[in-house]
């Protein structure tokens, strides 16, 4: 195996991590204020549920996207640009939200940063394995 195709394997399995474990650990998070946990919907304080739902449900397609990409599957950096674009698209909502005088948590807006800055550099990742790849090989 020639050393690119190495360091290829490597940034995918990593990136693919990643996108797992942030899955989990949003489905987790965002399970326990919803459905689970008393004291977590206290600890949440401010929560705003419009977001909550979109970070749990999406949660699960990060899971998706990691799975994609341990896969190599051809069409996964696009799923990766989709969940970026969403997360986006409701971290604007979000912002109209707060400047519209809704009450709010600032780890709410850090933590949709985190999400913007992650869900961005796996999408360039992937789409800087996969370019140019039709089918990828290992």
């Amino acid at each position: 195996m020639c050393k690119n195709k190495v360091y290829w394997s490597i940034a995918r399995w990593v990136i693919s991590v990643v996108a797992i474990g942030f899955g989990l650990l949003t489905i987790k998070s965002g399970g326990d204020v919803l459905f689970w946990s008393q004291q977590a919907r206290e600890e949440a304080g401010n929560y705003v549920p419009f977001v909550l739902w979109f970070n749990f449900l999406s949660g699960f397609f990060y899971i998706a996207a990691g799975i994609s990409l341990i896969a190599r599957r051809r069409w996964a950096p696009r799923l990766a640009l989709l969940i970026t674009i969403a997360i986006m698209l409701v971290f604007a909502m979000f912002s109209l939200y707060i400047v519209s005088g809704g009450a709010y948590e600032d780890r709410t807006f850090n933590a949709m940063s985190v999400r913007t800055l992650v869900w961005a550099a796996i999408t360039g990742l992937a789409y800087w394995l996969y370019r140019g790849k039709q089918t990828i090989s290992a």
